[in-house]
């Protein structure tokens, strides 16, 4: 991989599950801190996230927004490192079902911490809270990986999301749910992305 990487982020912000997804891969990246409602807003970031948000990677002349795709581009340009199952392998379809299963729970969990009256299921992209969490649990319960025998960008991301929403008490406090969150968030990499991001932030 000869092209630089660049990562726009902000120590507070959902880029702390980009940050421990770069940290995985072993890869040299530059990170190019950005302030809520002035740089991040600012037409120079804009040009790169229209949305004016974080996190966002630029891979040469690749720019790629929302974890879900950044993890999935990031596991790509390691293959040795096994973070995405071959592609026509069995565990290809758990990686990508649980993946974009985080779309709906933060949907869900957004809901709830905004107050809002949840919308009717058969419009809500989660279903009902109890549907989606009994799902989950299902899917973590008494498990390491959700897509083959070893770990990838897709326990990353479960794993991220969970810990953030038991954080905030926005998700029931399931054993199956902790266990889980508890297991990765351990990994040598999600703790020096934690130390990265603390010590970022404490300079702010």
């Amino acid at each position: 991989m000869n092209a630089p990487l660049t990562f726009y982020t902000h120590p507070m912000s959902r880029g702390r599950v980009a940050r421990w997804m770069l940290e995985e891969t072993g890869l040299p990246y530059e990170t190019v801190l950005l302030d809520y409602d002035t740089t991040m807003k600012a037409p120079e970031y804009r040009a790169i996230n229209p949305m004016g948000k974080v996190p966002a990677i630029k891979h040469g002349d690749t720019v790629v927004t929302e974890n879900a795709a950044i993890a999935m581009y990031l596991a790509d340009l390691v293959p040795g490192k096994q973070l995405s199952p071959p592609v026509g392998s069995a565990a290809r379809g758990p990686y990508y079902r649980w993946i974009s299963f985080m779309g709906p729970m933060e949907q869900l969990m957004v809901a709830k911490a905004s107050a809002a009256k949840l919308p009717d299921p058969r419009m809500a992209g989660f279903g009902t809270e109890q549907e989606l969490l009994d799902t989950l649990e299902s899917a973590v319960k008494d498990r390491e990986h959700l897509a083959g025998d070893h770990f990838t960008a897709v326990d990353l991301l479960v794993a991220a999301s969970l810990s953030w929403y038991l954080q905030f008490k926005l998700l029931e406090a399931r054993p199956a749910f902790t266990q889980f969150a508890t297991l990765h968030r351990t990994r040598p990499a999600a703790l020096r992305a934690e130390e990265i991001d603390n010590a970022l932030l404490a300079k702010k």
